[in-house]
């Protein structure tokens, strides 16, 4: 008779920490796997079954099963010691460690090279080294911090209408994508094949630009949406009259959009003031990663635009519009999922980390 499995019983909070554990980029694999086996455990179900869907032995589940219900997520945890000792000398080490934010005289970062000749250490000590202490000169990300006096204010409406959208009401993500190249390569793709990537010219002749204007339905996910030889405030008063009419009149309809100049022109204000039912949300300056409508604009670019090759700004908009049909037949919603006041404690530890530099 099989020894009888010993139930796992995971808190609200252990839970969440596994999946994040889970979903999370830079899990190692040994703490995937075991946040796997914990969470199927939960499910109920024993020891084979979870080898099974996991592709381990029953063994394995058993120990990791026997930690977690002894010591919680500690017992995923190796102990301190265990694996092979590190034969490097502490000061080398140290050394790696510490000479990686100071590049070299001419150079803007250090390569594992260049740090294997300067600490005296191989290659792939250097490159263990900085991956176990989270070190990558090779990668630089970018940044940009709101200058928006009432930076927070505009957020949190901006994450309300999100978050809480208003009763019977429409949510559009607006804004425009201008300066599309109708770029045609000077010769076709060569099509990719087994062991080859698909191939194009690095020349090309311009044949013109254009402008999208479009406008996601937060919470439907279609999208509407116009293109233009231009991009001033005339046409995007046309726009927003072409959105007027598409939705029902016993309907209200809140907008979403960046503080691009045309957006509040004169002309366009003046107009809103008559359509006492359009309602304006305006994203802090600088922060355009708000409005949901770039999700799609990033869609769009990568599938469709980047790789394409148009003899027109006609077959461009062609293109363009049979993607957005494509879209609208099964619409994707871009939905905001972020913990808002995160998001805004990361912006302050960042202006304060600017502050100090």
């Amino acid at each position: 008779m099989s020894r009888p499995k010993q139930l796992i019983r995971v808190t609200t909070e252990e839970k969440q920490e596994l999946e994040e554990i889970v979903d999370a980029k830079t899990s190692t694999q040994r703490e995937l796997f075991r946040a796997k086996i914990i969470l199927q455990c939960a499910k109920g179900l024993d020891n084979t079954e979870v080898a099974e869907r996991l592709r381990t032995s029953a063994n394995t589940v058993g120990m990791w099963r026997r930690r977690f219900v002894c010591e919680g997520m500690l017992g995923l945890t190796d102990a301190a010691g265990r694996g092979r000792k590190s034969f490097l000398e502490l000061a080398k080490v140290k050394k790696v460690i510490d000479e990686a934010v100071k590049p070299p005289s001419g150079r803007s970062h250090w390569s594992c090279r260049k740090m294997a000749e300067y600490s005296g250490v191989s290659k792939s000590q250097v490159n263990k080294i900085w991956r176990d202490n989270d070190i990558k000169p090779h990668i630089v990300t970018t940044f940009k911090l709101s200058k928006d006096k009432n930076f927070e204010e505009k957020f949190w409406d901006v994450v309300g209408v999100y978050l809480n959208p208003p009763d019977k009401a429409v949510v559009l993500c607006c804004d425009e994508k201008s300066q599309i190249q109708a770029l045609e390569r000077t010769r076709k793709n060569m099509p990719m094949s087994k062991g080859y990537s698909e191939t194009q010219t690095h020349d090309y002749k311009r044949n013109g630009t254009i402008t999208l204007f479009a406008a996601l339905d937060y919470l439907e996910g279609k999208i509407f949406a116009e293109t233009k030889s231009k991009h001033s405030n005339v046409e995007w008063l046309e726009f927003l009259k072409m959105i007027d009419k598409q939705i029902p009149e016993d309907q209200q309809v809140h907008l979403i959009l960046d503080n691009y100049g045309t957006h509040k022109h004169p002309n366009v204000m003046q107009w809103l003031e008559e359509r006492k039912r359009l309602h304006l949300h305006f994203v802090p300056t600088s922060s355009s990663w708000m409005n949901m409508v770039e999700r799609f604009f990033r869609d769009i670019t990568q599938d469709s635009i980047r790789r394409g090759s148009f003899a027109s700004v006609d077959e461009l908009a062609n293109t363009i519009f049979d993607y957005i049909r494509e879209h609208n037949l099964r619409p994707k919603k871009y939905v905001w999922k972020a913990d808002g006041q995160k998001v805004l404690d990361k912006i302050r530890r960042a202006r304060k980390a600017y502050a100090n530099l």
